[in-house]
Parts: C-alpha cells; structure tokens; sequence
C-alpha cells in the first residue's frame, strides 16, 4: 500500500484530497494545525492518522516526518490567506503567510526527500491562480503562492535523477472556506470573470492532485484548475 502526508489535510482541499487517496488505497497521514474540522474528518475518514502539526515549524515537521517509515506521495497543502492592503499589513501576517505558505513546503519537501531518496516519490504542491497573475489585495499572498511555484520547477530539476517527480496544482477560485470573507457581490462579480461560469469544487482540486501523483514522466509543471480564469 502506498504511504502519502497531506498538509492542512481535515477541511477543504487537504480533506478532499484524504478522501480521494484513501479510496486509492493509500495509507494516508494528514497533519493539521488547528482543531477545525478534525472531529468531523475523523469521523469521515476513521482510517487516516490525523497529526497535529504546525508546517512553520521545522521541528515539528521533522517530528512527524521521523515516525513514517517510507513515503510515496507528499501533497504541500496547507496554507493561510491574507487580504489586506499593503500598507495595512503588519510584519506578523507577512511573516506568517510567508512562513505557512513558502516555509512549511519547505520544511515538508525537505524531509519527505530524505524518505523517498533511493525509492522514488512524487511531490505535489498546491498553489493559486495569485501565484501566476497576482491578486489585488492580497500581495503577501500572492508572492508566497509564486514561490511556491518556482520552488515546484526548480526541486522538480533538482530530484528528477532521483526518480522523484515535484508537480504544482495551481486552483482558481474553489468553494472552500478560504474564500468564505467573499460577500455575495464579490461572489458573484468573480463567477463572471470564470469562463465556466461557476466556482470550483475541491474534488476537482483533488482529482488533478491524484493525477500529477500518478503520472510518473510528469515533472516540473503547473497544473491551472481555474475553469479558464487565468489562461
């Protein structure tokens, strides 16, 4: 059976994502910072190893990672929002948006590759559609979603040798509590900008992550799941 961690993995995308390996026959491992939406995940997905763990910090990360034996699959999902002006935004939320987002993929990668060295794996990262056109409000955000993205092309050239492949989802706008602080005005005005006129669900979001997990002559790519928001 293969062994997979996902990040931010009880609610939203990281929990769609648990639910969709599970089913693939994946023994999975889901690490969470907060206790929202655990007891529900429990209850949905009795057999994951739900952990808490903040990605931030290296040595809980490395805590984690030490009591996994092997692993074929990291998904680098969790990550926090930030919407404010620049100007109103304090060193303490740049910091943390930056460290969750960039920093705990970092973390992450760095000791699942110490696992998957000598095996093979594959490496999946989420990111945003603000990583690639960047977002108005939300430039903290925006900046660590991109290094998200240019941290994906140059790890996948950096492990390819070792038959590991580093991939990207990069979603668009999904029903998800992230976007939960959009009014009804702001829903509606960006489900207009979306080509397929509507917003997209976090299956979506999980099944381009089992796809990226599995393709084994993948590497280094961003994959938009946007409905065409972002072309």
């Amino acid at each position: 059976m293969k062994q997979a961690v996902v990040t931010g993995g009880t609610r939203g995308i990281g929990l769609a994502v648990c639910k969709l390996l599970v089913r693939h026959d994946y023994l999975v491992t889901a690490l969470y910072s907060a206790g929202g939406g655990l007891s529900e995940a429990k209850k949905e997905l009795p057999e994951v190893n739900f952990v808490q763990a903040d990605v931030s910090d290296e040595q809980a990360v490395k805590a984690v990672f030490d009591t996994i034996p092997r692993l074929d699959l990291l998904v680098n999902n969790a990550g926090v929002a930030l919407y404010a002006q620049v100007q109103d935004t304090t060193e303490a939320e740049y910091r943390r948006v930056m460290d969750v987002n960039a920093g705990g993929v970092f973390f992450c990668t760095k000791y699942a590759v110490k696992k998957m060295l000598g095996e093979g794996g594959a490496i999946v990262n989420i990111s945003s559609v603000w990583g690639q056109t960047g977002g108005s409000c939300e430039s903290v955000y925006s900046a660590s979603k991109g290094a998200v993205d240019s941290f994906t092309k140059a790890l996948a050239k950096e492990l390819a040798p070792s038959g590991i492949t580093v991939n990207c989802v990069s979603p668009g706008v999904i029903g998800t509590e992230m976007n939960a602080h959009l009014s009804e005005e702001e829903a509606a005005a960006l489900t207009e900008e979306i080509p397929l006129g509507r917003f997209g669900t976090a299956e979506e979001v999980a099944r381009a992550v089992l796809f990226l997990a599995e393709a084994t002559y993948i590497t280094g790519q961003i994959l938009c799941v946007n409905g065409g928001f972002a072309i």
